[in-house]
């Protein structure tokens, strides 16, 4: 599977896509393009989307912010010297801290090696980080989207997506799931880049404000 290279790159596709669908080309004329979110392909950033799972974004930057304060650096070693009673300080719930706990020990123990999953294939990835208890699909998506930018991804598990393609009326209001998968399959190869307009159309229209 192909990379999205740089942000030249990311603004061809983004045109590619909106020549598909003109309704992404109008999110783009009224909201120009969006950003190539990027976050480090790192421990930390499998937390923060743990953090992120099934709740606000606001919230689990707050859960987030609380733990760089208590351990400085989110490493999984730091992380495993943390009670339970200090992880439900920082606002994990109890399910939060199991994942977490897992993450950090397969880490720590040299059973997973994140700069490893850097020279894999996407598939060969999901295999491996599915195993783990706590991260599904939506969690290994966020993780080859943003960290790892493979161009042909689309996540269906997140919301503010599935919202973005009922708002602007790609697919009509009785439609499925499984539709609005079969709707993004018009985007291959670049299905990622058709779910970062999506997001940026989701954001901006709620005036919402990611740091």
């Amino acid at each position: 599977m192909d990379k999205i290279k740089n942000e030249s790159h990311f603004k061809e596709l983004c045109n590619w896509c909106s020549g598909i669908e003109p309704k992404l080309e109008a999110v783009i004329r009224e909201y120009d393009y969006p950003p190539l979110w990027y976050r480090k392909p790192d421990f930390a950033t499998l937390i923060l989307t743990i953090l992120e799972q099934q709740v606000s974004l606001a919230s689990a930057k707050a859960a987030y912010i609380k733990l760089v304060e208590k351990i400085k650096a989110v490493t999984p070693e730091n992380l495993l010297k943390l009670s339970d009673e200090e992880l439900r300080a920082c606002s994990f719930s109890r399910q939060k801290i199991k994942y977490s706990r897992i993450l950090a020990a397969e880490i720590a123990s040299g059973n997973l090696n994140l700069d490893e999953l850097k020279i894999l294939d996407e598939p060969a990835i999901r295999e491996k980080l599915i195993q783990l208890k706590g991260i599904g699909n939506w969690t290994v998506d966020m993780y080859v989207l943003m960290s790892l930018h493979f161009s042909d991804i689309f996540p269906p598990g997140d919301l503010a997506t599935i919202k973005a393609v009922y708002e602007l009326e790609l697919v009509p209001a009785e439609a499925t799931k499984d539709d609005i998968i079969s709707y993004m399959k018009r985007f291959s190869p670049n299905r990622s880049v058709a779910s970062y307009i999506l997001w940026h159309y989701y954001i901006q229209k709620r005036q919402l404000i990611l740091e």
